[in-house]
């Protein structure tokens, strides 16, 4: 007899496969590559750079396939929040939402200070902040659509980014091997991987102090599970995507990285410049590095624009699960959580403190906050897809019955939960990223709190979950 008041509470399923595969894709192809890669460089070496991306790229393979295996047989909008809720415990699913609902909302604030930024090479005396809020109404436009319509510019928005992303290998080969030329300068070669220190001029332990850089990177590949409730035919477009992202995510990281040791010393490569730009720049085609700070431009709108999505359904399926005021839960007639929206981009104008106080320390915090609440939600998913797994079989469930299986259980879950802890040590080393440790510790300290002090141990908050096939 409700049926039509639950349709009016309800996201709809009109994302596409090609929307579901892109948008995680172009959510991951952002500030972390196009300005980070130089970074983690900088900070590691040639060496310890393409390793750190590496490991991180194995961890997201583990990530990607425990989620993998619980969104298809349980495509909700918000998913590992109310997995964590089930097979976890409720105040885990309380607070690995709101965690990730922090991240997600702070990596937005991110990429709009990373957008002004871009924005200097045009307007050098126009101050960030400006830039900062017109992109601020700019993906508040963005998101107020419907959700279809949100997918189909996320999907252009990727596309232009894997394409210069495709560019910049292709021109960075020619430039490496003396077929492009660069300022007149004399093919590099392999020449600086052995510059300034080698592959690892700081030693191996700050490959692993640098790991939250890549993990800020990789953040946004997750979004297939977020999206799986809005997603058409779950069952086929969640594996097909879960397959094909974390190989191209991969390829276009390590690429990227090993063409920019191979062109630039380490000391070179720093933080505000982005180094995709310096290459085009160099190569000398005309107006090529204009199209590039464009496309970066855009690729920080993207992601900015996924992470805002991100925020505002994990919100609204708080609301949903009792765990977020009531007010985050509605809709729009064009079903969209506007409430929710508009909660995440007041949270999001906190960025504007990074074009006004100490821009890039600021900025590395921020990055390292984010880093931080995306691995405790890796470490959720984990966790979370190991005791469905347990009780699946418990209950007399067969896996040939499961439409995606992750394999190698258990060992895929625990090892998953071995590498996001091991990450977690080594921000406590670096003076930068420790203030991110402990305020990410806190947030967490504070949100379980806040849960058994408000809820206590009460059990009413774990979903009903719908299950496929």
């Amino acid at each position: 007899m409700n049926t039509g008041n639950e349709r009016d509470t309800q996201l709809q399923r009109s994302m596409k496969s090609r929307h579901l595969f892109m948008l995680s894709l172009g959510g991951v192809i952002g500030t972390g590559l196009f300005l980070n890669a130089g970074f983690t460089i900088n900070q590691a070496g040639p060496g310890g750079a393409l390793l750190a991306y590496i490991v991180g790229g194995v961890l997201l393979y583990l990530v990607m396939t425990c989620l993998g295996e619980l969104s298809v047989k349980m495509p909700v909008t918000g998913s590992f929040q109310a997995y964590a809720s089930k097979y976890i415990g409720p105040a885990s699913g309380f607070t690995l939402g709101w965690m990730y609902w922090l991240g997600s909302a702070t990596t937005a604030g991110v990429e709009f200070t990373a957008a002004g930024m871009v924005m200097q090479r045009w307007f050098p005396d126009t101050p960030i902040w400006i830039w900062c809020a017109l992109f601020i109404v700019l993906l508040f436009a963005f998101n107020a659509l419907t959700t279809k319509g949100f997918a189909e510019t996320e999907y252009w928005f990727a596309g232009i980014k894997v394409f210069a992303v495709l560019m910049f290998i292709i021109v960075g080969l020619g430039a490496i091997f003396g077929i492009v030329n660069m300022e007149g300068r004399p093919a590099p070669f392999l020449s600086n991987f052995s510059a300034d220190g080698g592959l690892f001029p700081f030693g191996i332990a700050i490959v692993f102090v640098t790991m939250m850089n890549v993990v800020f990177s990789y953040q946004g590949s997750e979004l297939i599970g977020i999206a799986a409730g809005e997603a058409e035919d779950p069952q086929k477009t969640i594996p097909r995507a879960v397959r094909n992202v974390v190989f191209r995510i991969l390829v276009f990281y390590v690429a990227s990285v090993t063409i920019l040791s191979a062109l630039f010393p380490s000391s070179e490569l720093g933080l505000l410049e982005s180094p995709f730009v310096t290459v085009f720049d160099a190569v000398g085609i005309p107006f090529a590095a204009d199209i590039m700070n464009f496309v970066i431009l855009t690729a920080l709108l993207s992601v900015g624009n996924s992470c805002l999505y991100a925020a505002t359904r994990l919100l609204w399926s708080l609301s949903h699960s009792n765990m977020a005021h009531p007010v985050f839960g509605k809709l729009t007639k064009r079903k969209v959580p506007l409430n929710a929206l508009l909660a995440t981009l007041a949270f999001s104008l906190l960025s504007l403190l990074t074009s006004v106080v100490a821009a890039d320390t600021v900025y590395v915090l921020l990055m390292s906050v984010s880093g931080i609440a995306v691995t405790f939600t890796w470490m959720g998913i984990a966790l979370s897809q190991f005791n469905f797994r347990r009780q699946y079989l418990r209950e007399g469930g067969k896996i040939e019955d499961l439409q995606f299986v992750a394999p190698f259980y258990p060992v895929m879950p625990l090892l998953c939960l071995a590498l996001c802890t091991f990450i977690l040590i080594f921000p406590a080393f670096d003076p930068t990223q420790r203030i991110g440790l402990f305020y990410g510790i806190g947030a967490l300290v504070l949100f379980y709190t806040f849960y058994y002090v408000r809820y206590g141990r009460k059990k009413a908050h774990q979903p009903n979950l719908p299950t496929q096939g």
